[in-house]
């Protein structure tokens, strides 16, 4: 149908054109300036091609591209609203090397180029973790977590499988790293039983998600800063990694 009307269009034009030049040739009766004018503007054409091919094109590509990774700095968003947020402060807490993140303290200082600097030195950074978690304590923490990443499997799944994600290969990673914790704790019915083998090969697990976790949320607070400078006041006001953080406004 949408052909259909570019077809009839693109007859009316013509035909209009037609009738014109027509009209100019009766009323003038100067072909030599029609015929010139006409072959002006055909030498044109070559160059019109090229502005809407290449300049044009390109423009729209950029504009296009902007669009996509403004949506996927939402799903980001989303993913750390949901689950993102929780699983940090669950990590941090229970992580044995605190000093290793100290410095996560100083975000409500940080500018653009703080972020990227930063940014830049996680990208492929391991950051020191391991959880520091004895006895029973150390069951209790995987079943909540095993409970909190079944609650939202639905969820990861369903931001996995969004075909813009191709787009963003970190945070494509952090999510399969966390589908996959998830589904060796769904293989553990009874982790009161688990064995210090096993329980350090999860504890790797939590490890690999630790440190991309943090590189995407140093991302998302970035967005958040740089976008939505208000929503970012109750993430440091709970920064996890400041132990003298507050939710409360107090001046």
């Amino acid at each position: 149908m949408k052909r259909e009307w570019k077809i009839k269009f693109s007859i009316l034009m013509i035909i209009a054109a037609i009738i014109i030049f027509g009209t100019n040739y009766l009323v003038l009766k100067d072909t030599h300036s029609i015929v010139s004018y006409v072959w002006l503007h055909i030498g044109f054409i070559p160059i019109d091609i090229i502005i809407v091919a290449f300049i044009l094109e390109d423009i729209m590509s950029r504009k296009e591209k902007e669009a996509i990774y403004e949506k996927l700095d939402m799903l980001i968003s989303t993913f750390f609203t949901e689950i993102g947020n929780e699983l940090i402060e669950e990590f941090s807490s229970a992580n044995e090397f605190k000093a290793s993140t100290s410095y996560l303290k100083a975000i409500p200082n940080w500018d653009d180029a703080e972020y990227d600097k930063q940014l830049k030195k996680l990208k492929n950074a391991n950051i020191d973790f391991n959880v520091d978690i004895e006895g029973g304590k150390r069951a209790e923490f995987l079943i909540n977590l095993r409970t909190l990443l079944k609650s939202k499997r639905e969820f990861l799944i369903n931001l996995i499988n969004n075909p813009q994600l191709f787009e963003k290969e970190e945070f494509s990673g952090l999510l399969i790293s966390i589908l996959h914790l998830d589904e060796e704790l769904e293989h553990r019915p009874d982790l009161n039983q688990i064995t210090d083998a096993d329980f350090n090969h999860l504890n790797g697990d939590i490890k690999r998600i630790y440190s991309k976790l943090i590189y995407e949320w140093i991302y998302y607070l970035k967005y958040l800063n740089t976008h939505y400078p208000y929503m970012i006041s109750l993430i440091i006001r709970t920064n996890p990694f400041d132990e003298d953080a507050d939710v409360h406004i107090k001046d």
